[in-house]
């Protein structure tokens, strides 16, 4: 496993992050045993940094991850980095962002207290919350940082000038994306102002979802629980073209002696701004087959048939709040 320092920060951190989303009740039924044994997994094949958020499951997340990682954050606390995300709440059966100082200090509170620990390494606002000032969410986090519940503040979803505001009334050390091959928008602008102001990069879903995953093809289901299941992006003409792609990017892939997963992952630490990129994990054997992903060195020639071989891939989006 291959660390880095996560931007400008004191944190060294695996080049492959743990998630926790699947565990929230968003990808359909977890089983809570299998969960915790995939990130105690995770620790055993090197893994030291592991997100979760309040909004993956409102505390089952964060409550399988503590589980899973009790005797560290009761006894080895330096030996992992938590990150974990606050700034959404429900509202009747409505998800909404609300990054007002009360709703994050209420959030805050509530995931140490599910996690099992005293201080959060990196926490995140989820989402930009246009319904309060940029002033007061930094106020807020440069309060937490300042009373020791939290060492770094950072955010997901951001654009560069929402990171721009906020900044301005909190340090920010870390920017959470999503980012893979057929989701590459943040090139533009987002990436070029984190590495021009030194903020860690760590970007969510490198497999799109599962779509890079290898294992879906045209026909494939989801269950009931899984947003994918009503999502435009896992189904029809568009869809099945992807998946084409995929296969064509698993031959590309299989010639090196590697998967497609883990090859999408590498894909990903290939751009010298992202310091570290999250895959989730239910099973113990998810995380075995992509942490190797942290190893893989991908050659220019490489970058480049790779290019090759997405070039007219369909643009793979993700949920927002208001769409989970």
């Amino acid at each position: 496993m291959r660390y880095t320092k996560l931007g400008r920060t004191d944190l060294e951190v695996s080049r492959v992050c743990f998630g926790t989303w699947q565990t929230g009740g968003d990808w359909g039924a977890v089983e809570a045993e299998e969960a915790k044994a995939a990130a105690r997994r995770a620790l055993e094949l090197g893994v030291n940094f592991f997100d979760t958020a309040q909004g993956y499951g409102w505390g089952e997340s964060e409550r399988l991850l503590g589980e899973a990682l009790a005797g560290e954050l009761s006894g080895h606390r330096e030996e992992v980095v938590i990150a974990t995300k606050g700034g959404l709440r429900m509202d009747g059966d409505e998800l909404v962002r609300d990054s007002s100082a009360k709703w994050l200090r209420a959030g805050l509170e509530d995931s140490l207290r599910f996690l099992g620990t005293d201080h959060i390494d990196l926490y995140q606002v989820h989402w930009p919350d246009a319904d309060t000032p940029f002033e007061e969410t930094g106020e807020a986090l440069s309060d937490f940082i300042e009373e020791g519940k939290i060492r770094h503040a950072g955010v997901s979803n951001f654009d560069a000038d929402e990171m721009a505001a906020l900044s301005r009334g909190v340090h920010l050390a870390a920017l959470q994306p999503p980012y893979h091959l057929f989701r590459r928008d943040v090139e533009a602008e987002i990436l070029p102002y984190c590495r021009e102001h030194g903020i860690g990069v760590l970007v969510y879903g490198p497999l799109a979802h599962g779509l890079l995953s290898g294992k879906l093809d045209a026909d494939s289901e989801f269950d009931d629980g899984d947003w994918r299941a009503q999502s435009d992006v896992f189904r029809g003409d568009d869809f099945r073209a992807n998946v084409e792609i995929v296969k064509e990017l698993g031959r590309f892939a299989r010639e090196r002696g590697q998967t497609v997963a883990q090859l999408a992952v590498a894909w990903t630490l290939a751009n010298p701004t992202v310091d570290c990129a999250i895959v989730g994990a239910r099973r113990s054997d998810h995380i075995e087959g992509t942490a190797p992903a942290a190893d893989l060195e991908l050659t220019a020639d490489d970058l480049k048939e790779i290019g090759e071989i997405v070039e007219g891939a369909v643009p793979v989006g993700g949920p927002s709040p208001e769409a989970v």
